[in-house]
């Protein structure tokens, strides 16, 4: 609030103590971008990269084998069932996904 503004009306103090204030914000926001190590943004960026190197067919093919590895250790009637789901749900994938899995998935 230096001598750039001068003023008596009240709405006009507020108005300028508003903008003098909006811009400490944004001043103190992109200084902490730019200083600050703990700040989400760096920490979105590494995520992402690490998340782009998967690719999702064999991101699927994980998923598959770890419901496939669950139901094994089930008992006979939840791994009947759990089979029974994953055929269904795989027998409703487009067929663009299914050529992506492993045919021994996609038996019946």
């Amino acid at each position: 609030m230096q001598k750039e503004f001068q003023g008596r009306s009240y709405d006009l103090l507020i108005s300028h103590t508003t903008i003098v204030f909006s811009r400490y914000i944004l001043l103190a926001w992109q200084h902490r971008q730019s200083t600050d190590a703990r700040s989400f943004g760096g920490l979105f960026y590494v995520l992402c990269d690490e998340v782009g190197t998967l690719d999702w067919a064999i991101a699927l093919q994980q998923l598959l084998d770890l419901i496939n590895e669950i139901a094994t250790k089930a008992g006979k009637k939840l791994s009947a069932l759990i089979q029974r789901q994953l055929q269904q749900w795989i027998a409703t994938l487009p067929s663009y996904i299914k050529a992506c899995l492993p045919i021994s998935c996609c038996e019946s």
